[in-house]
């Protein structure tokens, strides 16, 4: 892993989420962008110009963030971009080359019975980007044991496992896969591809009606350091995400980060 995007927002969480940031990075030899975005919606006439008071105001924020963590030897550059988000997130990780997006659940200060705030949602939701959601206050540790959860082992995507892989490699870690047969079962879904074996441990196949549900049930018996799962449409997130915001009481394995990839069709 070369390149880690870590978009910061204004919540009371940021500094938390950067120190596990600048750790995971360290551990896996990858550099740090560290962004903020930015909108400025103007009424038609005003005549002083804020985009340059915001961007500097925004980019001291970050540097008063970055100055407060101990940076272990990680490269750390901050940026800050105007622009709508997604879109903007988008072209960052093209042009910095990113390989994975460090996400808190909440950029800003929210309600806490939320889990995942609206923006940290958009971004997991409409960008292909690799993400790793992390719990607010989550200390860094190895990541010994990871879970991956999938309603279909097909792969059609090239390196659609490569961030898993990376992961897995970096922390010597074992992966447990569990199939879930949802209402949405195609006769194929379950095999399991060379690729896909060489990577796993344990394969467990359960039968529920989400990859959420097989998750819930199941997650206890492996205690995992980190849930893996897949952007799709209806997928472990379908269900929760019909709007951007998740909250606490929808998701109840909020307490270690969460993996999700780009999709493997």
């Amino acid at each position: 892993m070369k390149n880690i995007l870590v978009p910061v927002g204004s919540s009371k969480n940021a500094k938390s989420h950067l120190q596990y940031a600048v750790d995971f990075a360290s551990a896996t030899g990858a550099k740090l962008y560290v962004v903020q975005v930015y909108n400025v919606y103007t009424k038609a006439g005003t005549m002083i110009k804020v985009d340059h008071i915001i961007e500097r105001e925004s980019k001291a924020f970050l540097e008063h963030h970055v100055a407060q963590i101990e940076h272990k030897g990680v490269e750390i550059v901050t940026k800050t971009f105007k622009g709508k988000l997604v879109n903007t997130i988008d072209l960052v990780c093209k042009a910095f080359d990113i390989d994975l997006i460090i996400l808190e659940p909440r950029t800003n200060s929210i309600k806490d019975e939320v889990y995942l705030g609206k923006t940290s949602g958009k971004i997991i939701k409409q960008t292909n980007i690799p993400a790793l959601i992390i719990p607010e206050g989550y200390v860094f540790k190895p990541i010994s044991s990871i879970l991956l959860a999938l309603k279909s082992a097909i792969i059609k995507k090239k390196e659609a496992l490569t961030t898993l892989k990376t992961v897995k490699d970096d922390f010597n870690s074992v992966v447990n896969l569990l199939l879930v047969k949802t209402p949405f079962y195609n006769e194929g879904d379950f095999d399991v591809t060379i690729e896909l074996k060489n990577i796993v441990t344990s394969i467990t196949k359960s039968e529920n009606p989400t990859t959420y549900q097989g998750v819930l049930e199941h997650y206890k018996t492996t205690n995992p350091d980190m849930l893996c799962v897949v952007r799709r449409r209806r997928g472990f997130f379908g269900k929760l995400w019909e709007k951007n915001v998740v909250l606490k009481k929808d998701f109840h394995i909020s307490q270690f980060p969460v993996l999700v990839l780009s999709g493997l069709k």
